[in-house]
């Protein structure tokens, strides 16, 4: 079994030092096999931010680390560095790859960089990611399990989110539920919850998963949501679980609060 942290939404710069604490005792307890960080990771894209980050990411000693960055990566008052820098900061913190990739013999991930420097706050996937991903996963061994990775949600459960959906995921899911992909993790709008996709849209030719994660250790949180993380154990006979575990401020500590049994 593959066990994978997914850390959303830190926006460091405006994190919880008491939630982060909780956080890298959380680590410490499960030793999970993969960090995911899917994007927001800092405020504002300051270099003390990125630091912060990338600080944070070094002492919890993880073996495997990927990191994509969110809408709030790039520069917003910087113009220049935003038009010709978008991801210095970025690349300094977490290396050059901005669509990393993590494989063993249980799973495949596949992270996106579904941000552009010409949005502000949408993101977008482009055909030839789209397709990229969807040869990636058909050639995989059919006993792994395929998640893919972006920032921006592929769904929403309110309508009032709906302004924050992922341009290109119509496409994007059609194809790739064809080709085998079993879930799609996402932040952005700091709000948790694992969906079936083809309660949205029928027409999909396999049932695939949202699981979206809540904002991990900022003060940028929901009323209806604190701070969460998702774990994620994929593995053995193409099982798949997802949990979610919410901050207490009473104690101090992150728990369990929701199990999602997706495969196997």
């Amino acid at each position: 079994m593959t066990l994978l942290l997914q850390v959303s939404d830190p926006h460091f710069g405006t994190e919880r030092p008491a939630v982060l604490a909780a956080l890298e005792a959380l680590v410490r307890e499960q030793r999970p096999d993969l960090l995911l960080l899917s994007g927001d990771i800092t405020q504002r894209a300051r270099p003390s931010q990125f630091a912060a980050a990338r600080a944070f990411v070094e002492r919890l000693q993880l073996p495997q680390v990927l990191a994509i960055p969110g809408n709030h990566d790039i520069p917003l008052f910087n113009l220049p560095a935003r038009l010709f820098w978008p991801y210095a900061g970025f690349r300094r913190a977490f290396g050059d790859q901005l669509e990393p990739e993590f494989e063993n013999e249980q799973l495949l991930v596949l992270a996106l960089n579904t941000t552009r420097r010409w949005r502000h706050v949408d993101g977008e996937l482009s055909a030839a990611q789209i397709e990229r991903v969807a040869r990636r996963v058909a050639q995989a061994p059919a006993t792994q399990v395929r998640l893919v990775v972006v920032h921006q949600p592929v769904a929403v459960t309110r309508p009032q989110d709906a302004h924050n959906l992922l341009h290109g995921r119509e496409a994007a899911l059609r194809r790739w539920s064809e080709a085998g992909v079993d879930a799609v993790l996402g932040g952005h709008i700091h709000l948790p919850f694992v969906l079936q996709l083809q309660t949205q849209m029928p027409a999909l030719s396999r049932p695939i998963w949202a699981v979206q994660a809540g904002t991990a250790v900022s003060h940028r949180v929901r009323a209806e949501a604190g701070n969460s993380v998702n774990l994620i154990r994929a593995g053995g006979a193409r099982q798949l679980r997802v949990e979610r575990w919410d901050h207490q401020p009473a104690t101090q500590r992150f728990d369990c609060v929701a199990v999602h049994e997706l495969l196997g």
